[in-house]
């Protein structure tokens, strides 16, 4: 696809109402091949939220502008927003500083990896099915967290749970720190620096364990639109099959969880890789709304049975 070429002055100059320019930026967007997925759907998500962080409209309230003029303030941070959208394919999360999971609002700014995930779907009523009563579930791992935005859910959805919620990255965790701050939850959740679970080996055993970890595999995030890679590497890649953060994760679960407690990670396209890694082990999709099942359940006795423990292997 060749360069998409800037609106000309004159081009601009007729848009006059918040209608005139939805149109132009859905346009731009298309013509473009701005490419979707960090959280939303579409070009017209994506040009509303746009529309609702330069006129400063809740989402509710965007109508009250498609018909009437827009103010040359609120015209000119539209545009412009518009146009780091499309020539510097900045992701519109970071352009509005935030992004919306299961109901809640986030911050989000080039630290992290933009909230998305099929979690938001499982967490509230497939996930428990696998747990003890809601009630009785008391520690809970989300590893990998970025933002945070996971074990801000799992918190609320595991009312009387302790979370530990790990990155490797120092700077991720600052901005988890800001989205644990702005829901409250600072003192169920708690914040690691370190390689998936490492720093947790010595403490309680985990109910739950759950993971959006990198996952990407290095040949296909060289392939990923412009926009993606405006995202932390390191929260998308995974060595070259996709799977060495998996790996660890793995086999630190064996240890890291109660008898009942069960391992849950989204993969992306990596079905086919785990079966083919661990071809006696127990795996189960659970069932998502798009038909992707991408996210996949594990028990605990399953993986102390099928994965050597690290003591077991050092004894070899």
């Amino acid at each position: 696809m060749s360069a998409p070429q800037r609106p000309t002055p004159a081009a601009t100059a007729r848009l006059r109402t918040g209608g005139d320019c939805l149109r132009h930026a859905n346009r731009l967007f298309k013509s473009a091949g701005v490419a979707h997925g960090q959280g939303f759907v579409n070009a017209e998500e994506e040009s509303l939220t746009l529309m609702g962080h330069a006129t400063g409209l809740a989402w509710e309230r965007l109508p009250s502008c498609f018909e009437r003029a827009l103010t040359a303030k609120e015209k000119a941070a539209f545009l412009t927003l518009v146009e780091r959208r499309v020539f510097e394919r900045v992701p519109t999360g970071y352009l509005v500083g935030e992004a919306w999971l299961g109901g809640l609002r986030f911050r989000v700014d080039e630290r992290v990896i933009i909230p998305r995930s099929y979690f938001v779907e499982l967490i509230p009523e497939a996930i428990p099915r696998w747990l003890p009563p809601v009630a009785q579930v008391t520690d809970v791992a989300d590893v990998c967290t970025g933002s945070g935005c996971l074990a801000i859910l799992l918190a609320k959805r595991f009312p009387k749970a302790h979370v530990q919620a790990t990155d490797l990255s120092a700077q991720a965790l600052e901005v988890a720190e800001l989205n644990v701050a702005d829901h409250k939850l600072a003192k169920r959740i708690t914040l690691h620096e370190t390689d998936t679970m490492t720093a947790l080996t010595k403490g309680p055993k985990f109910d739950l364990i759950l993971s959006n970890p990198p996952y990407e595999p290095e040949g296909i995030y060289r392939r990923l639109p412009a926009e993606f890679k405006k995202e932390p590497r390191g929260s998308l890649v995974s060595g070259k099959d996709g799977l060495d953060v998996i790996r660890k994760l793995l086999a630190q679960a064996c240890e890291a969880l109660k008898p009942h407690g069960v391992l849950v990670i989204e993969v992306g396209g990596l079905q086919k890789a785990m079966h083919q890694a661990w071809p006696k082990l127990p795996i189960l999709w659970l069932p998502t709304a798009d038909g992707s099942d991408c996210v996949c359940l594990l028990h605990a006795a399953d993986l102390r049975r099928e994965l050597p423990s690290p003591g077991a292997r050092r004894r070899r």
